[in-house]
């Protein structure tokens, strides 16, 4: 009898283009290595994905299909995939990883195609489960996993972070078996090939707002800066990689490890960026800043949040940071060249309409104010979308407004539900419509006036022509109807690089 212990892993699609090496998979990847046959299946590079899982299934050789699901464009195909597979292949077990089902996970379970769910690393979590399935032992006591048991869902103990130097090397030889990996490395504002890379899990911060917090509960851990260093220069040595997208949820933690890899990679020439704290790197020594610059860190991000310090507390965005440090770090990176990339959220909850209309003029003021010390500093604007951080109080703010999450799967494959997980619709109660055409005018102005150095294909002569004709607009906070710049930004298919990436 043929054995179909077999995995099949499937990253659904979550670009139009420049798609990145499946991180998240590949680790899952490196921890069955050896153990149990695997396959991976990118949606990305695939015409037709379910054909694909299709073919392995068909050999009967494969019963389990591991899913990483982040919200947003990879949950369409994720539910759409696995709601196929589970009718018509109804032996095997689906397993989903990922800030989706983590933070959703009645959601999940409920549709009845998905099985199990990996709370966080499946480094060890997810092998562990296969060998209990596979010989029929209980599975109640391994750590990091969500599922049914008699009608209710359980949640097993959270695992403590594993050393991330002791881990496996992630397999790309074999993913080059299955997809040439220089596909993966695409042309960015970085560089002609840029990699993605994960050199840290977690973050120590709690913040309320966030979808990292839930699952890791303020803890950080790192791969030493020399395992990062062999890692990246592998992928530069073999495919050619000469920039690098660290996919962390903050890099920056420590400055020692920060500036150990800088001087490591310097010598390699190549482009970098990474997410940081802005009260995390304030604190850095300018010899590291010049350092950090030096090694080829051409733009940083950063979650500013907000300018209000109410709001700030509001978020419980912890740390120290003010909207005084806020304006006053964006300064200090000039002396650097480093770009900081500020994101804000606008529309927190508040008491009512007023309230929240003035908290939404005054980030835009703010926002203004930060341009005006910084030009180059990138500026990202979120909605606020409620993440479910129970116990929070921004949560019970939430609650108590009248906000609701979809009640199936399916309905967060809506088009409302899909804008609402990029954060530019959020379908809240207590942001209005009037809010939210504000928001996006005065986005479509800024954008005009500085245009996102991450946009290659828009020239010079296009940079000036669209800031000419915004610049009116910006200095006399005429944000209505934007329609002539909105026409030109269509026209060239400006890039928004917080729905599309570099």
């Amino acid at each position: 009898m043929t054995n179909i212990n077999k995995v099949i892993l499937f990253n659904p699609k979550s670009a139009i283009a420049k798609y990145r090496i499946p991180n998240s998979i590949l680790n899952i990847a490196a921890s069955i290595e050896g153990k149990y046959d695997w396959a991976i299946v990118d949606g990305n590079c695939e015409a037709d994905p379910m054909e694909k899982i299709e073919s392995y299934l068909r050999t009967g050789e494969y019963g389990y299909l591991g899913f990483t699901v982040m919200p947003g464009p990879q949950l369409k195909q994720a539910i759409e995939i696995a709601k196929a597979i589970k009718i018509k292949y109804p032996y095997t077990t689906m397993i989903w990883g990922g800030y989706f089902p983590s933070n959703q996970p009645k959601v999940v379970l409920d549709s009845k195609y998905v099985d199990f769910i990996i709370n966080g690393p499946g480094d060890n979590a997810f092998p562990l489960l296969i060998d209990a399935l596979e010989n029929h032992k209980p599975y109640e006591f391994i750590k990091n996993l969500i599922y049914k048991a008699d009608g209710k869902i359980t949640k097993t103990i959270k695992e403590d972070l594993l050393d991330q130097d002791s881990l496996p090397p992630l397999p790309y030889n074999k993913l080059n078996n299955f997809y040439p990996l220089g596909k993966f490395l695409g042309k960015t504002y970085l560089g002609e090939h840029t990699m993605a890379y994960h050199s840290s899990i977690g973050c120590p911060f709690t913040c309320s707002f966030c979808a990292v917090v839930p699952i890791y509960e303020a803890r950080w851990k790192a791969k030493s800066a020399q395992t990062v260093y062999k890692d990246i220069k592998y992928i530069k040595d073999n495919w050619g990689a000469d920039a690098i997208e660290f996919h962390d949820n903050n890099f920056f933690v420590s400055e020692k490890r920060s500036v150990d890899f800088s001087k490591l990679i310097k010598p390699e020439r190549m482009t970098w960026w990474g997410m940081a704290r802005i009260d995390t790197m304030d604190k850095f020594k300018d010899s590291s800043l010049e350092i950090i610059r030096e090694s080829g860190c051409k733009c940083i991000f950063f979650g500013a949040e907000s300018g209000n310090n109410e709001i700030l507390e509001q978020m419980d965005k912890g740390g120290t940071q003010t909207g005084e440090q806020i304006i006053r770090f964006a300064e200090r990176l000039k002396q650097f060249d480093i770009i900081p990339e500020y994101s804000f959220v606008l529309g927190t909850p508040a008491a009512t309409p007023e309230k929240v209309q003035k908290q939404i003029d005054f980030e835009i003021n703010f926002i203004k104010q930060v341009k005006a010390v910084n030009p180059k500093t990138e500026i990202v604007i979120y909605t606020y979308t409620p993440v479910p951080t129970e116990g929070s109080e921004l949560y019970k703010q939430v609650l108590e407004q009248g906000f609701a999450y979809p009640q199936t799967l399916e309905d967060w494959i809506s088009p409302a539900w899909e804008s609402f997980d990029l954060r530019k619709n959020p379908l809240t109660p207590w942001i209005k419509p009037e809010m939210i055409d504000k928001i996006r005018n005065f986005e479509t102005v800024l954008n005009g006036v500085y245009p996102t150095v991450t946009d290659i294909k828009l020239n010079d002569l296009k940079r000036k022509s669209i800031k000419l004709l915004s610049t009116l607009r910006y200095k006399t906070n005429l944000y209505k109807y934007p329609y002539e710049i909105k026409l030109l930004q269509r026209f060239w298919q400006y890039r928004q690089p917080e729905i599309q990436g570099f």
